[in-house]
Protein backbone atom coordinates (compact mmCIF):
# COMPACT_ATOMS: atom_id res chain seq x y z
CA UNK A 1 0.00 0.00 0.00
CA UNK A 2 1.00 3.19 -0.59
CA UNK A 3 2.84 5.45 2.40
CA UNK A 4 2.39 8.97 3.07
CA UNK A 5 4.57 11.38 1.91
CA UNK A 6 6.25 13.93 3.84
CA UNK A 7 5.88 17.02 1.70
CA UNK A 8 9.12 18.97 1.72
CA UNK A 9 9.15 22.36 3.83
CA UNK A 10 5.92 21.43 5.41
CA UNK A 11 5.89 23.94 8.61
CA UNK A 12 3.29 22.11 10.49
CA UNK A 13 4.81 18.65 10.24
CA UNK A 14 8.35 20.05 11.22
CA UNK A 15 6.35 21.79 14.28
CA UNK A 16 4.91 18.58 15.20
CA UNK A 17 8.11 16.82 14.90
CA UNK A 18 9.94 19.46 17.04
CA UNK A 19 7.01 19.28 19.47
CA UNK A 20 7.28 15.57 20.01
CA UNK A 21 11.19 16.01 20.58
CA UNK A 22 10.56 18.72 22.83
CA UNK A 23 7.74 16.49 24.88
CA UNK A 24 10.25 13.36 25.31
CA UNK A 25 12.55 16.03 26.54
CA UNK A 26 10.47 17.05 28.79
CA UNK A 27 8.60 13.34 30.14
CA UNK A 28 12.37 12.37 31.34
CA UNK A 29 13.30 15.98 32.73
CA UNK A 30 10.70 15.58 34.92
CA UNK A 31 11.22 11.63 35.90
CA UNK A 32 8.21 10.34 33.93
CA UNK A 33 10.88 8.10 32.17
CA UNK A 34 14.00 6.85 31.39
CA UNK A 35 16.74 6.76 29.12
CA UNK A 36 15.24 6.13 25.64
CA UNK A 37 12.23 3.73 26.89
CA UNK A 38 8.65 5.55 26.09
CA UNK A 39 7.34 6.61 23.39
CA UNK A 40 5.21 9.66 21.49
CA UNK A 41 2.88 9.34 19.09
CA UNK A 42 0.76 12.32 16.94
CA UNK A 43 -1.87 11.62 14.31
CA UNK A 44 -0.89 13.65 10.95
CA UNK A 45 -4.04 13.10 8.80
CA UNK A 46 -4.28 9.13 8.00
CA UNK A 47 -0.93 8.73 9.24
CA UNK A 48 0.94 8.84 12.59
CA UNK A 49 3.95 10.91 13.70
CA UNK A 50 6.42 8.55 16.51
CA UNK A 51 9.32 8.09 17.97
CA UNK A 52 12.14 6.01 16.57
CA UNK A 53 13.30 2.57 18.13
CA UNK A 54 16.29 3.00 20.28
CA UNK A 55 17.25 6.51 20.36
CA UNK A 56 17.86 8.02 23.12
CA UNK A 57 15.91 11.20 23.09
CA UNK A 58 18.72 14.32 23.29
CA UNK A 59 20.22 12.40 20.13
CA UNK A 60 16.95 12.49 18.24
CA UNK A 61 16.16 14.79 15.19
CA UNK A 62 13.11 15.64 13.87
CA UNK A 63 13.87 13.93 10.40
CA UNK A 64 14.61 10.60 12.52
CA UNK A 65 10.55 10.72 13.63
CA UNK A 66 8.60 8.02 11.51
CA UNK A 67 5.75 8.73 9.49
CA UNK A 68 3.14 5.65 9.97
CA UNK A 69 -0.07 5.58 8.09
CA UNK A 70 -2.64 4.33 9.96
CA UNK A 71 -3.96 1.75 7.82
CA UNK A 72 -0.31 0.01 7.71
CA UNK A 73 2.24 -1.50 9.72
CA UNK A 74 5.73 -0.83 10.40
CA UNK A 75 7.16 -2.05 6.59
CA UNK A 76 5.14 1.13 5.48
CA UNK A 77 7.16 3.39 7.77
CA UNK A 78 8.92 6.65 6.19
CA UNK A 79 12.30 7.89 7.65
CA UNK A 80 15.77 6.63 8.60
CA UNK A 81 15.28 4.98 11.98
CA UNK A 82 12.50 2.41 12.53
CA UNK A 83 9.48 3.22 14.36
CA UNK A 84 8.93 2.63 18.23
CA UNK A 85 8.75 -0.80 18.92
CA UNK A 86 5.57 -0.59 20.85
CA UNK A 87 3.74 1.36 17.14
CA UNK A 88 1.06 -1.48 17.35
CA UNK A 89 -0.76 0.43 20.45
CA UNK A 90 -0.21 3.99 18.88
CA UNK A 91 -1.33 2.79 15.69
CA UNK A 92 -4.26 0.50 17.14
CA UNK A 93 -5.27 3.55 19.78
CA UNK A 94 -5.27 6.15 17.11
CA UNK A 95 -7.41 4.19 14.58
CA UNK A 96 -9.93 3.32 17.21
CA UNK A 97 -10.19 6.45 18.97
CA UNK A 98 -10.89 9.17 16.68
CA UNK A 99 -11.18 12.01 19.53
CA UNK A 100 -7.65 11.09 20.33
CA UNK A 101 -4.51 12.81 18.16
CA UNK A 102 -1.73 12.20 20.45
CA UNK A 103 -0.78 8.82 23.24
CA UNK A 104 1.94 9.14 25.61
CA UNK A 105 3.88 6.20 26.83
CA UNK A 106 6.40 6.38 29.73
CA UNK A 107 7.76 4.01 32.42
CA UNK A 108 7.26 6.46 35.41
CA UNK A 109 7.96 5.04 38.63
CA UNK A 110 5.13 5.19 40.88
CA UNK A 111 2.50 4.17 38.05
CA UNK A 112 4.57 1.62 36.92
CA UNK A 113 5.03 0.16 40.30
CA UNK A 114 1.42 -0.37 40.55
CA UNK A 115 1.36 -2.27 37.00
CA UNK A 116 4.01 -4.46 38.39
CA UNK A 117 1.54 -5.29 41.45
CA UNK A 118 -1.23 -5.50 37.92
CA UNK A 119 -3.07 -2.98 40.18
CA UNK A 120 -5.31 -0.32 38.84
CA UNK A 121 -6.40 3.11 40.73
CA UNK A 122 -9.62 2.93 42.13
CA UNK A 123 -11.71 5.53 43.27
CA UNK A 124 -9.09 6.70 46.08
CA UNK A 125 -9.03 10.45 44.58
CA UNK A 126 -11.69 12.08 43.07
CA UNK A 127 -9.33 13.10 40.50
CA UNK A 128 -9.46 9.92 39.01
CA UNK A 129 -12.97 10.92 37.04
CA UNK A 130 -10.64 13.32 34.88
CA UNK A 131 -9.55 9.33 33.04
CA UNK A 132 -12.91 8.93 32.05
CA UNK A 133 -14.65 6.72 34.96
CA UNK A 134 -14.33 5.07 38.26
CA UNK A 135 -10.91 3.85 38.31
CA UNK A 136 -7.65 3.48 36.19
CA UNK A 137 -7.53 0.14 34.30
CA UNK A 138 -4.48 -1.97 34.81
CA UNK A 139 -3.94 -3.72 31.18
CA UNK A 140 -3.28 -7.52 31.23
CA UNK A 141 0.50 -8.33 30.52
CA UNK A 142 1.59 -9.39 26.97
CA UNK A 143 5.30 -8.72 26.11
CA UNK A 144 6.49 -5.32 24.64
CA UNK A 145 5.76 -4.83 20.96
CA UNK A 146 3.11 -7.42 20.47
CA UNK A 147 -0.65 -7.32 18.80
CA UNK A 148 -1.61 -8.69 22.34
CA UNK A 149 -0.59 -5.90 24.17
CA UNK A 150 -1.93 -3.69 21.85
CA UNK A 151 -5.30 -5.14 22.31
CA UNK A 152 -5.08 -5.24 26.19
CA UNK A 153 -4.64 -1.94 26.00
CA UNK A 154 -6.98 -1.11 23.86
CA UNK A 155 -9.57 -3.04 26.05
CA UNK A 156 -7.78 -1.10 29.55
CA UNK A 157 -8.62 2.19 27.60
CA UNK A 158 -12.32 1.68 26.52
CA UNK A 159 -14.38 4.38 28.48
CA UNK A 160 -10.54 5.83 29.83
CA UNK A 161 -8.20 8.34 28.82
CA UNK A 162 -5.31 6.68 30.44
CA UNK A 163 -4.40 2.89 31.90
CA UNK A 164 -1.41 0.73 33.30
CA UNK A 165 0.18 -2.08 31.57
CA UNK A 166 0.98 -4.60 33.85
CA UNK A 167 4.55 -4.99 34.22
CA UNK A 168 5.56 -2.32 32.37
CA UNK A 169 4.29 1.57 32.65
CA UNK A 170 1.31 3.77 31.72
CA UNK A 171 -0.47 4.76 28.46
CA UNK A 172 -2.18 8.45 28.30
CA UNK A 173 -3.90 9.79 25.73
CA UNK A 174 -5.58 13.32 24.34
CA UNK A 175 -7.53 15.90 21.51
CA UNK A 176 -3.11 16.92 21.73
CA UNK A 177 0.65 16.23 22.72
CA UNK A 178 -0.06 18.79 25.74
CA UNK A 179 -3.16 17.50 27.02
CA UNK A 180 -1.53 13.97 26.63
CA UNK A 181 1.01 14.56 28.47
CA UNK A 182 -1.05 16.30 31.49
CA UNK A 183 -2.80 13.54 31.66
CA UNK A 184 0.32 11.36 32.25
CA UNK A 185 1.38 13.62 34.33
CA UNK A 186 -1.85 13.62 36.51
CA UNK A 187 -1.40 9.60 36.87
CA UNK A 188 1.75 9.80 37.77
CA UNK A 189 0.85 12.15 40.84
CA UNK A 190 -2.55 10.24 41.33
CA UNK A 191 -0.58 6.92 41.37
CA UNK A 192 2.06 7.93 43.70
CA UNK A 193 -0.37 9.41 45.71
CA UNK A 194 -2.49 6.37 46.01
CA UNK A 195 1.04 4.28 46.91
CA UNK A 196 1.72 6.51 49.45
CA UNK A 197 -1.71 5.64 51.30
CA UNK A 198 -1.37 1.84 50.48
CA UNK A 199 1.35 2.35 53.35
CA UNK A 200 -0.47 3.70 56.00
CA UNK A 201 -3.60 1.52 55.79
CA UNK A 202 -4.89 2.12 52.40
CA UNK A 203 -7.42 5.03 51.27
CA UNK A 204 -11.28 5.19 51.61
CA UNK A 205 -12.81 4.37 48.18
CA UNK A 206 -15.21 7.14 47.10
CA UNK A 207 -18.30 5.80 45.78
CA UNK A 208 -20.07 5.44 42.50
CA UNK A 209 -22.32 8.46 43.52
CA UNK A 210 -19.81 10.52 44.51
CA UNK A 211 -17.55 10.21 41.32
CA UNK A 212 -20.39 10.75 39.03
CA UNK A 213 -21.14 13.69 40.58
CA UNK A 214 -17.31 14.98 40.31
CA UNK A 215 -17.48 13.94 36.39
CA UNK A 216 -20.60 16.36 36.11
CA UNK A 217 -18.80 18.95 37.56
CA UNK A 218 -15.69 18.41 35.45
CA UNK A 219 -17.93 18.71 32.62
CA UNK A 220 -20.04 21.43 33.62
CA UNK A 221 -16.17 23.37 34.61
CA UNK A 222 -15.02 22.18 31.33
CA UNK A 223 -12.21 20.57 34.16
CA UNK A 224 -8.83 19.43 32.02
CA UNK A 225 -9.82 20.72 28.98
CA UNK A 226 -8.62 24.24 28.86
Amino acid sequence: MPSPKRKKSDPEDLALRRSIIEHCLAMNAAGLNQGASGNISVRRGEAMLITPSGIPYAQTTPEMIALMPLSGGREDAQGPKAPSSEWRFHRDILRARPEVNAVVHCHAPYATALAMTRRGIPASHYMVALFGGDDVRCADYATFGTQALSDNALRALEGRKACLLANHGLLACGPSLEKAMALAVELEALARQHHLALQIGGPAILTPGQMDETREMIRSLNYGNG
